[in-house]
């Protein structure tokens, strides 16, 4: 089994000196030949020096700009689409020079080599680069004490860029793809790391959560992602030696083990599913929804089909919201009949109440015996509603990840369905329609204070839903007037079967 650690980042002074590199604390074993590493090896962010940020060449697509300094590293990434700009105007950037670890970052095992590297600038074939639609390349070369370094970038138009890495000699070395992009995190969905294991499983680790070093043998992907965008290798073939470390605040490190003649593949941009695609489906996996991925993926899809018949991804929620609804009918009608038949035998259940106040027993059984009689069940309204809940859990989840609803319009006062409805219309109406829907649906309660907290949550969720996305609030608006329709025909069906029962008497 080789023996291997991760170094830190040499801290580079103003004179562009080395301080000391401390010798890494604790090693374990860990299988496939990768070994653990102390996360206080990698976790070191160097001192900035005057000429660190060195930019040796400059690569533009139409959809993105790339600078790579003068170790080597991507120092920054703009993305160059206008629906990627913020309020003044300016590009996103998703790669800053100023965090610890820049994509293609290389950090060797050997000490003196490693801090060697960290001197030694960079030479670039080209200084400016245009990206053709074959894919532009520039070579890279890094000449230190005993090993010379090659990198070869061929850049694509889509974000994605084949590495290739030579050494003259061999040395034992990590990669790194850099950390997550931070221009899209919130508390309500995923950041940090993500890795698509050799059997096709998905291990995440959230920013916070890295407690120990992970080692992947043949790892399909190696990700860090915000909510919108990621940064990532893939080797989807063999795959690739990877190691999760962790860094400050203990968010997650990430690198992959490197050889003397080694290729891999690496992308920087948006999660958008259609790009990713494009480059390879196995890269839509990149975008995580989180424990009812099985239900989203396949509800994504069906967004994104109804957005290619409707033109527009506001239209396309509202689709998305009634499909779902007419295939859940049958559950939900189920549900309403319940309830309406419940809310008939409330008398009948208030006076077995008071009955048999002090036998809970025999009320148990004079109440079950009244169902039975009167065809009704107890959890007949609750185990429709229950088995719905990770359907619409699923839904919320693709409306909050999707980026394609970033800059998509629906109508005329909402221009952007990724963000909050900015004259609150959306979630008023959404408001409403819950408060609408509460009073013509049957309720069965025994407790008045439960009944009093029911009917204040319309206002609680309206409050609620005044920072979501619009397009999430679309879909709960939507969502609420179908149940509206639906209970209301379900309302007239027992309103007309009381009319024939009281004819016939």
């Amino acid at each position: 089994m080789i023996i291997f650690f991760i170094p830190k980042n040499p801290p580079l002074t103003e004179t562009t000196t080395l301080e000391q590199n401390a010798t890494p604390s604790s090693t374990t074993s860990a299988p496939a030949d990768v070994k653990s590493v102390s996360s206080v090896d990698v976790a070191g962010t160097p001192k900035s020096s005057s000429n660190v940020g060195e930019i040796i060449t400059t690569i533009k697509a139409a959809g993105y700009e790339v600078q790579i300094d003068r170790l080597g590293r991507i120092a920054k990434f703009y993305l160059e689409e206008a629906k990627y700009k913020d309020d003044k105007g300016e590009r996103f950037q998703l790669i800053d020079a100023s965090q610890s670890l820049l994509p293609l970052e290389i950090r060797f095992s050997d000490k003196a080599i490693n801090e060697d590297a960290f001197v030694m600038s960079y030479s670039a074939d080209k200084d400016k680069i245009d990206v053709s639609e074959n894919g532009s390349s520039v070579v890279l070369t890094q000449t230190l004490s005993n090993v010379v370094v090659t990198k070869t970038i061929t850049f694509f138009p889509s974000g994605k860029y084949d590495l290739h890495v030579k050494l003259s000699t061999p040395k034992e070395y990590f990669l790194s793809p850099g950390v997550r992009p931070s221009i899209a995190v919130d508390s309500y969905t995923f950041h940090g790391a993500l890795i698509k294991k050799s059997d096709g499983s998905i291990k995440t680790i959230a920013d916070g959560d890295a407690k120990n070093d992970d080692h992947f043998a043949n790892a399909k992907i190696v990700a860090g992602a915000d909510k919108y965008y990621t940064t990532f290798f893939y080797e989807l073939g063999k795959g690739l030696e990877s190691v999760v470390s962790v860094g400050q605040n203990k968010n997650p490190l990430l690198f992959v083990k490197g050889e003397e003649d080694f290729k891999l593949s690496g992308y920087i941009g948006p999660k958008e599913h259609v790009k990713l695609k494009a480059i390879s489906p196995e890269l839509t996996d990149v975008i995580e929804y989180g424990f009812f991925t099985f239900i989203s993926k396949p509800l994504f899809a069906l967004l994104a089909f109804l957005h290619g018949i409707f033109g527009n991804w506001g239209w396309a929620i509202v689709a998305m919201t009634i499909t779902v609804r007419l295939v859940l009918y049958p559950l939900t009608y189920k549900g309403m009949v319940s309830m309406n038949k419940l809310k008939e035998l409330a008398p009948k259940v208030k006076e077995l109440q008071k009955k048999y106040a002090d036998d809970k027993q025999k009320l148990n059984t004079h109440m079950m015996e009244l169902y039975k009689k009167n065809g009704a069940n107890p959890m007949g309204g609750c185990l429709p509603i229950v088995l719905q809940i990770p359907v619409f859990f699923a839904v919320y989840r693709v409306l909050q990840n999707a980026i394609e609803l970033k800059g998509a319009p629906w109508i005329f006062w909402v221009q952007d369905l990724a963000i909050k409805d900015p004259y609150f219309i959306l979630p008023v109406a959404m408001g409403i329609t819950m408060f609408l829907h509460q009073r013509i649906t049957p309720t069965t309660f025994t407790d008045p204070m439960q009944e009093k907290i029911m009917k204040f949550l319309p206002l609680i969720f309206t409050f609620f839903f005044v920072t979501f996305p619009a397009g999430l609030t679309l879909y709960w608006f939507t969502n609420n007037v179908a149940s509206i329709v639906q209970q209301f025909y379900v309302n007239k069906l027992f309103a007309k079967k009381h009319e024939e029962q009281k004819v016939e008497k």
